[in-house]
């Protein structure tokens, strides 16, 4: 299943399933096959990008999103909010919390905040749950999480560190964790590599495609 990931630099990725292509936080991306299904996790523009939804959107693509990000995009969305659950082009998906606990944009104030509802994705397909953390801490709620593929953000700053996401990928026990929030300037290669050497599970550091 992991021959059918490819990360596009940051959080972004595209998912190929049978008969479907899916993007979760599509950006800067430059000739990209269309999508059936976008996925995104919050308002951020490096996570939120109308040009590049607009590049992979058809007529019948779906896109799932937190409210404040569905107020900058069009076409056929989907509002979540962490804990629904939906089936939307085949594809069984559950919007989960992502939020910080300890990275702040000034005193108290966090990058992520918990009540600005934004989430990650659980999504099944091909029979592989996968796991997107969206821009998270290593908070309570991923302990519950079963996921045969985790992507766990390791850049810290924003996110997790890369010491936190060892103890996310320890307590999720995938069966392969893929680190993210590196690339297109943005965190270091140097962390996802440092993440890879430490992991008590297995870990695939993945080349960016275009």
């Amino acid at each position: 299943m992991v021959s059918n990931i490819h990360w596009l630099g940051h959080d972004s990725f595209r998912i190929e399933g049978e008969g479907v292509i899916i993007y979760i936080d599509p950006w800067q991306l430059r000739n990209p096959p269309k999508a059936d299904l976008i996925m995104i996790t919050h308002d951020h523009g490096d996570h939120c990008s109308p040009e590049d939804v607009a590049k992979l959107r058809k007529d019948d693509t779906a896109i799932v999103t937190v409210e404040a990000a569905a107020k900058l995009l069009s076409g056929d969305i989907r509002i979540v909010k962490p804990g629904d659950e939906l089936n939307v082009k085949g594809v069984s998906l559950r919007a989960v919390p992502a939020y910080n606990i300890n990275k702040y944009r000034s005193p108290g104030i966090h990058f992520h905040p918990r009540e600005a509802g934004y989430v990650g994705y659980l999504i099944t397909i091909e029979g592989k749950r996968i796991y997107h953390a969206g821009d998270s801490d290593f908070i309570p709620e991923m302990k519950s999480i079963e996921a045969d593929i985790v992507l766990l953000p390791v850049s810290g700053i924003y996110v997790m560190t890369a010491d936190e996401a060892l103890d996310a990928a320890s307590a999720l026990s995938p069966m392969m964790a893929i680190p993210m929030h590196v690339g297109r300037g943005i965190g270091s290669h140097g962390d996802a590599e440092y993440f890879k050497n430490k992991a008590s599970v297995p870990v695939t550091v993945m080349t960016m495609e275009e």
